[in-house]
């Protein structure tokens, strides 16, 4: 069956059923329903191909992710797919991996109205790539080091400022640091907040006491042996995620360090096992509903022609659990 057959059946044009059936102005409502009661007698399923070849649109936006082991990016996609199905798109999962990255021939072959790029890092070429082929895109918790395209990222800096001075608070003045790698706009905004807020209390991270790592578990760990298996270790520990901030609990647990009577302990994102009994995390909230708000809607106006603004942010806030206590030593 073709939207031909529903035209006669119902004693209507072709046009008339395509825009009844998309639900389009300039069709009167008894119109729409005898042209919708036609194509329910007749089994009509309208195809998306067709509509795609009509109206040069897709309705389908790629997020590019990392792989979603990474329970951060669950979390993220999650409300990413929710707020795009809500204005009618279709999300498509797109992963980019370290050993297999994704190229602007795959975002960019028809098969996308928009891009959601989660993982790109400083001085990615992609977001500049896919300007040339007139994609439209939005970063989702990144940032350019040289801004081209919009984006939309949580208050890094501010939430690392906060937990900075957090830790001033409680008296804590040999503090250390598990930073995300540099490469990552994310780690780089996180540390920067850390060092402000220390600094406003004329403290700092010696360089002894600060580690580089991925955002992972067994990288949190390994970071965290190093700097807690020695007699003059921090007596607090910043965490540029909850993974990292996770593995380093562990760490402290091998070593039998208590937290947080010996130990404290912040990590960042506040992912949903920071708040399990078990983890019972002080961290710092990243609002990731909000943050699919912001970026699906600047996503939508560059997808309709519109300049997005060049960046958006979410705010920050401290969570405070059972990880952090007062400096006793």
């Amino acid at each position: 069956m073709t939207s031909f057959d529903v035209a006669k059946l119902a004693g209507v044009s072709q046009p008339t059923v395509s825009r009844a059936l998309r639900n389009l102005p300039g069709t009167s409502p008894e119109t729409r329903e005898r042209v919708l009661a036609a194509a329910l007698e007749l089994n009509y399923i309208p195809s998306a191909s067709g509509r795609t070849l009509s109206t040069r649109t897709t309705q389908r936006v790629a997020i590019v992710a990392e792989e979603l082991t990474n329970p951060f990016y669950s979390e993220l996609v999650e409300p990413l797919r929710n707020t795009l199905s809500e204005h009618g798109y279709r999300a498509v999962l797109v992963t980019d991996r370290a050993d297999d990255p994704v190229t602007v021939d795959a975002l960019a072959d028809g098969s996308y109205d928009g891009v959601l790029l989660c993982t790109v890092t400083r001085r990615s070429t992609l977001p500049r790539d896919l300007t040339e082929r007139g994609i439209a895109h939005v970063l989702v918790n990144r940032i350019l080091d040289v801004p081209e395209s919009g984006s939309c990222s949580f208050d890094n800096v501010a939430g690392g400022r906060l937990v900075g001075e957090f830790l001033c608070q409680l008296g804590h003045q040999r503090i250390g640091a598990l930073h995300g790698t540099v490469d990552n706009s994310t780690a780089r905004d996180r540390a920067l907040g850390l060092r402000n807020g220390l600094r406003a209390h004329g403290l700092h991270v010696r360089r002894t006491d600060l580690r580089r790592v991925p955002f992972s578990y067994a990288a949190g760990y390994q970071g965290a042996l190093e700097l807690l298996d020695r007699p003059d270790r921090p007596s607090a520990l910043f965490c540029g995620n909850d993974v990292i901030a996770i593995g380093a609990l562990s760490a402290a647990k091998s070593l039998g360090i208590r937290v947080p009577e010996d130990l404290t302990i912040v990590g960042f994102d506040d992912i949903g096992a920071a708040g399990w009994g078990t983890v019972d995390l002080t961290t710092v909230n990243c609002d990731r509903d909000e943050l699919a708000r912001e970026s699906v809607e600047l996503l939508l106006r560059a997808i309709g022609g519109a300049e997005p603004e060049q960046h958006v942010i979410a705010p920050t806030g401290l969570v405070r659990r059972g990880t952090h206590g007062r400096r006793i030593r």
